[in-house]
């Protein structure tokens, strides 16, 4: 029986792999993912996790209830030998062991692309997980009850600024909803007035969400900043130590949030621990059938392979890092493999793209299909019905439906909790604050 090893659960492993146990025959083969994360994360519903109008928990897809008959290996894949047919696994707990294998498919997705920008590392937090996005939100949350018992001042001014570094559509997204959400728990703040706020988004080039033309482009520009906020294009951020940001502009603030969202990188793994062939950025080198590039047995697809994108016009074009991309690109992979297990030749990878579709914030969003354009409320309605017919399992879009119905009749859920992140700190403090007890004359401290 042949074994079938997919490296990484993100949409193109984590279908594969559910096609593969569909049409797999009973001893066929055997499938085995492995994954550091026990779920697929749903990406496009992470501006709206930070929003809080999708729930963390209806952003991920588990993997052990949804592939039944594969194997699941909660850990990192550390270098790839496909000349022996073996990967190096690093589990969470215990030492790296080896993994063998008769075919492997390569699905380990992209990381987050840092600069070397001064305080970035120490400051920033990304927005490619659940677990950012719910930290962005209790972040924000957390600034304003903060700021509302506070004077006017730097501590003040700097709680209620936000700056999104990156104008592509993760950034773009996140930083609309986020903006949207600030706005809306002004109600809740009669101490804090709309003028405080300070929503920065900083984009190197010229134009930001790169997918759209240039007209819907500047469309979204106006839009942000007819809310409030500031786009600076052409723009970088020089330095963002202990949250001072520094543009090349020459302009600086404070931020209490820095959100980085400024691109995506090549894995590691594929860049520097593996002998299947890669090209200049890093990605593994595959024909238009996914299949790697004058290798046998090896696969891959997603926003770490360069598959070349047949339905574009411009010769040698590649596929776009996205979901909907990635989501196909994994379906035909199990197709592909089941076609050459049974003796019969994989189909190429062909999708003409369906749009470009954004969500900026509750009842705003923009969607462009070649000449026509939507924005507004009735393109965030369209955004809000292509994702939950996407997302994987009824019962994923069933929950997720329930939760923007609770919304519609009760509005936002605006409880942070981001003490979550530091559970033990109520049980070891006993009640007693150390900055309150830091304060307090000697006789009174415990």
């Amino acid at each position: 029986m042949r074994r079938i090893l997919i490296v990484g659960g993100g949409y193109a492993g984590f279908y594969a792999a559910w096609k593969l146990e569909k049409k797999l025959h009973k001893h066929e083969a055997e499938v085995t993912l492995v994954d550091p994360r026990p779920y697929l994360t749903y990406q496009p519903f992470l501006p709206e996790v930070v929003a809080g109008a999708v729930e963390a928990r209806h952003a991920a897809v588990s993997l052990r209830r949804h592939l039944e008959n594969t194997r699941v290996i909660a850990g990192t894949v550390t270098a790839i030998d496909h000349a022996h047919r073996v990967v190096t696994v690093r589990p969470t707990d215990g030492d790296a062991f080896d993994l063998g294998y008769d075919l492997v498919v390569v699905t380990a997705g992209a990381v987050t692309r840092k600069l070397p920008v001064p305080g970035v590392a120490e400051e920033a937090i990304g927005l490619k997980h659940v677990e950012e996005a719910v930290a962005i939100r209790d972040r924000l949350l957390t600034s304003f009850d903060r700021a509302a018992v506070l004077p006017d001042g730097p501590l003040r001014r700097k709680l209620l600024t936000v700056t999104f570094v990156g104008g592509g559509f993760s950034g773009v997204e996140g930083f609309g909803e986020l903006l949207s959400l600030a706005t809306a728990l002004l109600k809740r703040y009669p101490e804090l007035h709309r003028d405080e706020l300070r929503f920065h988004l900083v984009e190197a080039s010229g134009r930001i969400l790169p997918e759209v033309t240039d007209r819907p482009g500047r469309w979204v520009v106006r839009e942000l900043e007819r809310r409030g906020a500031r786009v600076h294009l052409d723009t970088l951020v020089t330095s963002a130590t202990g949250g001072h940001v520094t543009l090349s502009t020459g302009e600086e603030f404070d931020s209490e949030l820095i959100v980085w969202t400024a691109g995506n990188g090549a894995n590691p793994v594929l860049g520097k621990h593996t002998d299947l062939p890669v090209d200049e950025r890093g990605l593994v080198v595959v024909r238009p059938d996914l299949r790697v590039e004058g290798v046998a047995d090896a696969w891959a697809a997603g926003d770490d392979a360069a598959v070349p994108d047949l339905a574009s016009p411009v010769p040698g074009a590649r596929t776009v890092p996205n979901a909907q991309h990635a989501y196909r690109q994994g379906k035909l992979l199990a197709r592909n493999i089941i076609a050459t297990l049974r003796g019969r030749q994989p189909k190429p990878y062909v999708h003409h793209s369906l749009g470009a579709i954004a969500t900026l914030g509750l009842g705003r969003g923009i969607f462009q299909y070649r000449r026509l354009v939507v924005t507004g409320l009735p393109a965030w309605l369209m955004h809000r019905g292509y994702h939950v017919l996407a997302v994987p399992s009824w019962e994923r879009k069933i929950r997720v439906l329930a939760v923007w119905l609770t919304a519609a009749l009760f509005g936002r859920d605006i409880l942070s909790l981001a003490s979550v992140q530091h559970p033990r700190d109520a049980f070891v403090s006993g009640g007693d604050r150390p900055e309150w007890n830091a304060e307090l004359p000697a006789p009174f401290k415990v």
